[in-house]
């Protein structure tokens, strides 16, 4: 997981930078000095906020110790321990003994609550008056193949996204929730909601194959007994392959996915 995180993070570097610039002007008129980073991971927003709020500090929570440690080896790497601190909580227990912030940002992580609506009074509560929160959700995991591979295996990718979409719905409910509607129960005042459409082409970098075969390894093990085997076979082709078939050493891969932002603030 750290490193499908941090591949997202250096693949999507452009669209981070333009979502942490629209923040920015958003937060305008209230910059901030505190900043919650909710469901860390290793790091991309925090990273992402640090380099644009100059003198801000980061609370980085995650449920993961191991995502946390490698959050502080990079901080260190970057001279910005001083600037980071790290909580290790499972929100879906209890909210952790945190001072009040001005800026909270909560990236892919609400949708994996047990009580969404409960952790956005939690928020609401640690935001200043008129602080913000900015909540990032995917459409669906981002999509990296052609659909026609020319090995005789046509959307193979929509077949794969066809059965995660199944097993999503009962593990994670709260995918693709009305973002907008809970901000407002919660009492926030919803300043913004903006969709970001990603389509990176090629040629790509190196680290784009890197993170599709980080992405699609990540899901194969979910699709045994539900996919054909011959999708199976061309999975782990794609997936472990060193030739010209496999996903580091093809040139026909993009990247494809939707990301939506919704900024609210506390009154």
């Amino acid at each position: 997981m750290a490193e499908l995180l941090d591949l997202d993070a250096e693949v999507l570097h452009s669209y981070l930078s333009e979502v942490t610039a629209w923040i920015h002007e958003l937060a305008a008129d209230l910059p901030p000095g505190r900043i919650l980073d909710l469901g860390s991971g290793t790091g991309t927003g925090t990273f992402a906020l640090l380099q644009r709020f100059e003198g801000t500090d980061v609370i980085a929570v995650d449920v993961s110790k191991e995502l946390l440690d490698h959050l502080r080896d990079k901080a260190r790497v970057l001279g910005l321990a001083d600037r980071v601190r790290t909580v290790q909580a499972d929100l879906d227990a209890a909210w952790p003994a945190i001072d009040a912030v001005d800026l909270v940002w909560a990236s892919s992580s609400l949708h994996h609550m047990a009580d969404p609506d409960r952790v956005l009074t939690e928020v609401f509560a640690a935001l200043h008056p008129g602080g913000l929160l900015a909540v990032i959700e995917m459409d669906s995991f981002p999509r990296f193949l052609p659909d026609d591979l020319g090995s005789g295996r046509p959307g193979l990718e929509a077949r794969c996204h066809a059965v995660l979409a199944e097993e999503r719905a009962a593990e994670l409910p709260y995918l693709g929730s009305d973002w907008g509607s809970r901000l407002s129960q919660a009492g926030f005042t919803i300043e913004a909601e903006r969709p970001f459409v990603i389509e990176l082409t090629p040629p790509l970098p190196v680290s784009a194959g890197r993170y599709a075969q980080a992405s699609l390894r990540r899901i194969r093990s979910s699709l045994d007994g539900r996919m054909s085997a011959d999708d199976l076979a061309m999975l782990d082709t794609l997936i472990d392959s060193d030739g010209p078939d496999g996903l580091l050493r093809r040139d026909d891969l993009t990247v494809r996915t939707t990301r939506t932002v919704w900024v609210a603030r506390r009154p």
